[in-house]
């Protein structure tokens, strides 16, 4: 298929849809710093800088993927839903398959929109591409389930006017169970910069990378090591963890901060995740309508759910399309990290002295002996620390 990437980040689409044999022929991206990584790996593709300046879609365009901004509706934003300035971008999409329909479109979010305004947002999307004649389909995905140790849900609504989108996105169906606590065996991943309202706590996996703090300040996770010394991952391992190789974010470094290239890679759609969709594509399955249910009128809903062109289902389903187990996460960072500071262990520890969070058991006392370790010992190699 010949593709189209609007609001294109870092390429995670576009790079997992190549690795089997579709072919970008225009992309669209606003930031400088993304801009760059994309003119670097694909620097043969026409790169636009902003979506409303694009005055009709390529006319032999096959599939549009749009994972449009969602700064107005994740928790960590003012969750103003489509209507902030940001997420209500997505109705240029609308503007641009309205004047040249396209076969397929593919759109990605947090799956906060589910429950956002009682699924507004979602609702409002979904009768945009129905007005249009398009089928759709949506579901929660995990990133952990293919393969990579990283627990990240991301909700994709793939639409078609050629064919049944459910046989793409909902044919495949292997869920696997999620790694128990293990404190002393497993790593385990959280974010420092919280502990009073939130962890983001996941085993054997760090939580879902992100686009950064609440004021935009990148924010890596941390990850509490079997051995109990806490490490902030590299940023190659962090790419790898999006399923990109290490260093795709280099070229950005000519333009911002390294540190912003963790905003970059918290923006972007996993890749393996793509290329399951366009294989998919390529190949599609059959949808067993027997995991159809009743779709709520109003209110919350569901995390997967299908439109046949004259009634909309939910759909039981799990977030583990093919159930692929990562290795362990410990084994998978092939880079040593930095240790978490004294000053950034005893703000997080301070916090979570007055937070109302039910913690891991054994989670706090391994930060204070890892922070009585950074104390006594702010000399001691990183190697050393994190073997």
């Amino acid at each position: 298929m010949n593709v189209v990437g609007l609001f294109a980040g870092i390429g995670g689409f576009e790079l997992g849809l190549s690795e089997c044999g579709h072919r970008t022929i225009s992309l669209c991206e606003i930031l400088p710093a993304a801009q760059a990584v994309l003119k670097t790996h694909f620097p043969h593709v026409e790169l636009t800088s902003d979506i409303r300046e694009i005055a009709d879609l390529p006319s032999d365009t096959d599939l549009v993927c749009a994972g449009f901004p969602c700064q107005d509706l994740s928790q960590a934003g003012l969750a103003r839903g489509l209507e902030g300035t940001q997420s209500s971008l997505v109705r240029e999409v609308f503007r641009l398959i309205r004047k040249r329909p396209v076969p397929w479109l593919v759109l990605e979010n947090v799956p906060f929109m589910l429950q956002l305004n009682q699924g507004r947002a979602m609702r409002a999307i979904v009768e945009h591409l129905e007005d249009l004649g398009y089928l759709w389909a949506w579901r929660v995905v995990d990133t952990f389930s293919f393969g990579l140790p990283q627990r990240r849900e991301r909700v994709y609504l793939l639409a078609s006017r050629d064919a049944d989108p459910a046989d793409v996105l909902l044919a495949d169906d292997a869920p696997i169970e999620r790694p128990q606590t293990a404190i002393g065996e497993l790593a385990h991943g959280f974010y420092w910069t919280e502990g009073r309202g939130g962890l983001g706590w996941a085993v054997d996996a760090i939580p879902t990378l992100k686009n950064g703090s609440t004021i935009g300040i990148p924010s890596p996770p941390a990850i509490l090591m079997p051995n109990g010394w806490v490490i902030k991952p590299d940023i190659r391992d962090a790419e790898r963890l999006q399923g990109f190789p290490p260093d795709w974010t280099k070229p950005a470094e000519a333009v911002v901060k390294p540190g912003r290239r963790w905003s970059l890679v918290g923006n972007a759609v996993s890749t393996p995740v793509a290329k399951w969709l366009g294989e998919r594509l390529y190949s599609p399955g059959s949808y067993d309508r027997l995991r159809d249910g009743k779709f709520p009128q109003e209110g919350k809903l569901p995390r997967a759910a299908r439109y046949d062109g004259t009634r909309r289902h939910s759909v039981d389903i799990s977030p583990d399309p093919i159930g692929v187990r990562p290795e362990h996460l410990a084994d998978f960072l092939q880079w040593e990290g930095t240790p978490l500071s004294e000053k950034a262990t005893s703000g997080f520890l301070g916090r979570t002295r007055n937070a109302k969070l039910r913690f891991a058991p054994g989670f706090i006392s391994a930060l204070e002996n890892h922070l009585a370790r950074v104390s006594q010992n702010p000399t001691q190699s990183a190697a050393k620390r994190v073997a």
